[in-house]
């Protein structure tokens, strides 16, 4: 059987400069597949999953909000949250500019520009969480404690079940 070559990232490597306790989890990447596709693989909860989204304000100002990967975002309580008349995803392309990642492999840490970051508050009393490590199909497992000690998040309440809309 072939060793999977896992890739060194900006954030492998700020993890590993902060002193962060983490377990990288390389699993099969599957394009459009998300957070269902590699919890399945790596046998965890998909709530534990935390996606990286890059999304911008009314006025074109990036950002980063972490979500569990069974909930989505609610644009208009974020928007409302950050005091702006509305948000919306990055395109592609944009957000691969901001942060120096990949779709489908953006971590939060080790962007390239300094974004602020949001945080759905319920992610920070998990056991443990899985989220990306900088590439795609490799995730850290982490501590939320580590995150927040990091990147110090602005903690939000803007998760809605994927069937609600937002």
């Amino acid at each position: 059987m072939a060793k999977t070559r896992i890739p060194v990232t900006p954030a492998i490597l700020l993890l590993k400069e902060r002193g962060v306790p983490f377990s990288l989890r390389p699993y099969p990447y599957e394009e459009h597949g998300g957070t269902r596709v590699a919890a399945r693989a790596l046998g965890v909860d998909e709530h534990r999953t935390i996606k990286t989204l890059v999304m911008e304000d009314d006025r074109k100002v990036p950002f980063m909000i972490l979500m569990h990967g069974d909930r989505e975002v609610s644009t208009k309580a974020l928007a409302r949250a950050l005091g702006v008349k509305s948000v919306q995803p990055c395109i592609p392309l944009t957000a691969e500019r901001h942060t120096g990642y990949r779709v489908g492999g953006t971590s939060p840490f080790g962007t390239r520009k300094s974004l602020p970051i949001y945080m759905e508050e319920t992610i920070a009393a998990l056991p443990e969480i899985f989220i990306n490590a900088g590439a795609r199909g490799l995730l850290a497992e982490m501590a939320p404690a580590d995150l927040v000690r990091i990147l110090h998040p602005r903690m939000v309440s803007v998760a809605i079940s994927p069937s609600s809309g937002g």
